[in-house]
């Protein structure tokens, strides 16, 4: 019985996250505040390699990568890059993209960096972990190896969420704020996000604010370079941070 629930656990767990990935491209190409979101952070990866560095030669991990959008999109920039998730069935949708796009210089790999024995210490230029701490059954955890990984010196920029994105409180704001088109519009990630929210392991959420955000990448080992309010009505936080030089 026990094998038995554990294989439809798992069934459900493989349904859910290819649905995930479907909508996911879907939104990836039209929902505004999340094509803002990925400017932001790739202004940031980029802004942390000068201009006379090869960044072929520059190794960016993306950690929860899902499938595969954001790390094609630094792939296709020039950087070499490394995509990580949990899913197996996300990270081969990942692949899948990989192959299509003809990307040699990014991979994917279905594991959890905190298991610790992922990648190798100081191993990456960069990291990045767009909205994947607040879901995490150990997110101070995955900071500490997020740091391990990290060359010192080295940069990462992480998004998470400070509190629950309300569905009809936030389409009440921007129908108010931007119109009915925009509050239509953003029907496109709430309803996904509500679902997912829904059906998902009950682990968290961990929302964070200002205070406690600099707090757990402190205690990680990261200096905290710059901190603002982002995408759907400012209900996230984005964290450029950087690793602490040895000595």
């Amino acid at each position: 019985m026990n094998s038995l629930g554990g294989g439809i656990r798992a069934a459900l767990d493989r349904m859910l996250s290819i649905g995930y990935g479907v909508v996911y491209d879907y939104i990836f190409e039209r929902f505004l505040p999340y094509q803002r979101l990925e400017a932001e952070v790739r202004q940031c990866v980029e802004a942390s390699v000068p201009p006379s560095v090869d960044r072929h030669g520059v190794r960016i991990l993306d950690i929860a990568c899902g499938p595969g959008n954001f790390a094609c999109l630094l792939a296709e920039a020039g950087f070499s890059v490394i995509g990580l998730d949990t899913y197996a069935s996300l990270v081969e949708v990942a692949k899948e993209k990989r192959r299509a796009k003809h990307l040699s210089n990014l991979a994917f790999r279905h594991a959890d960096l905190t298991r610790g024995n992922t990648f190798r210490e100081s191993a990456f230029d960069q990291v990045v972990s767009i909205h994947s701490l607040y879901v995490h059954p150990a997110p101070d955890a995955l900071l500490q190896e997020a740091c391990r990984v990290l060359k010192p010196g080295g940069y990462a920029v992480f998004v998470n969420h400070t509190r629950q994105v309300g569905r009809w409180s936030t389409l009440r704001e921007i129908w108010r704020r931007d119109g009915s088109a925009a509050a239509l519009r953003c029907l496109l990630w709430v309803l996904p996000n509500a679902v997912f929210e829904a059906v998902r392991k009950p682990i968290g959420p961990h929302y964070w604010d200002e205070d406690a955000f600099t707090a757990h990448l402190e205690r990680a080992g990261f200096s905290v370079l710059e901190m603002r309010r982002t995408f759907l009505d400012d209900a996230s936080l984005l964290v450029w941070a950087r690793k602490h030089t040895e000595g």
